[in-house]
């Protein structure tokens, strides 16, 4: 076809009817790639410049030009009026009365290990225990040596340690704090230490961080019976029915006597039977406890000879997960909603 003088305005003129009438973006696509598309009709026009004389090719190529630009800026300007238009009409159709009342914000909850660690700390409040306090990054000394763990003693390999570069390490247990108070006061002496630990572990029933509560009470007098008198009474208050508990011989480097604590299975009631949490035997392991070894008196000063004391040491998430039925002490720090709202 031969290309008139008239042919890119006459196509542009077709081309700007078409987009006032677009009522859709798909309907002003479909326009813009006909006319302005690879093989659309204005860039035909514009390759049909080969078959014009040298003189002539200028000229028309800057009113195909023109008429592009022309039409790239009608399109640009209809595209903006359907937007606004499509607001307008989702304003209209989504009605909002400001007067009706709002909804309130979802409230969050205690995490099931604050509730386990603030239950602990007032049941043995009030059994006349204070809260004490100490670093999480300790030195050797106070994580191991002073607790009778000396360099070469096999009692490490039960703590896979996190060390810190200039000396340190993440504490293991809260026992250091123990060895703090009794170097800052005298006897007597009933403080429990709160807080978390570190350990190179992960499981199930492990994690890399967790809590515990150490108890420590020294004085003239102190025996194993007061030992299992207090533990006694919080085992029953914790789990809010009459356990019974019992003590097994056992080996801690900072106690002696040692012993591990069982209490009734809070699941089978003892029943034993089919219970896979107890595995049949009706008693659970739930702390540590013992008598404070008289090595542990000789560093911080006081006479062993004139003072006794107990001590014990239990993992919060251990008692929150036998206390709720949890079987995966990982539910408690991957942050699931689902888990966290049960409480």
């Amino acid at each position: 076809m031969a290309i008139s003088e008239q042919e890119p305005e006459s196509i542009a003129a077709e081309a700007l009817d078409r987009i006032r009438a677009s009522a859709e973006a798909s309907a002003l696509e479909a326009v813009r790639v006909e006319f302005l598309g690879k093989k659309g009709r204005l860039t035909g026009a514009l390759r049909a410049l080969g078959k014009l004389p040298p003189q002539e090719r200028p000229v028309f190529g800057q009113r195909v030009n023109a008429a592009k630009e022309s039409l790239e800026a009608a399109i640009a300007a209809r595209e903006a009026d359907l937007r606004a238009l499509a607001r307008q009409a989702a304003l209209e159709s989504e009605f909002v009365d400001v007067t009706l009342p709002g909804f309130g914000a979802p409230l969050g909850s205690i995490h099931p290990l604050s509730r386990t660690l603030r239950e602990i700390c007032d049941i043995l409040g009030g059994l006349g225990f204070e809260i004490a306090e100490g670093p999480e990054v300790e030195d050797d000394y106070h994580n191991f040596e002073a607790l009778n763990i000396p360099p070469d003693h096999p009692a490490r390999d039960m703590h896979d340690t996190f060390f810190v570069r200039g000396g340190g390490v993440m504490r293991t247990h809260t026992s250091p704090v123990q060895i703090r108070v009794m170097k800052s006061r005298k006897p007597p002496i009933r403080i429990i230490a709160p807080g978390a630990a570190y350990r190179i572990d992960d499981d199930a029933t492990h994690s890399p961080m967790f809590h515990q509560v150490e108890a420590l009470m020294v004085d003239r007098g102190i025996t194993f019976a007061h030992l299992k008198g207090v533990l006694t009474a919080f085992v029953q208050q914790y789990f809010e029915r009459d356990l019974p508990v019992r003590l097994r011989p056992s080996f801690f480097p900072f106690t002696e006597p040692s012993a591990e604590v069982d209490i009734g299975c809070v699941v089978c009631g003892r029943d034993g039977s089919d219970c896979r949490v107890c595995k049949g035997t009706g008693w659970l392991e739930v702390l540590g406890a013992g008598m404070v070894d008289p090595v542990l008196f000789r560093h911080v000063g006081y006479d062993a000879e004139e003072l006794t004391g107990f001590a014990f040491g239990l993992g919060v998430e251990r008692v929150a997960m036998l206390k709720y039925r949890i079987d995966d002490i990982r539910l408690f720090y991957n942050g699931d909603l689902r888990f966290l709202r049960q409480f």
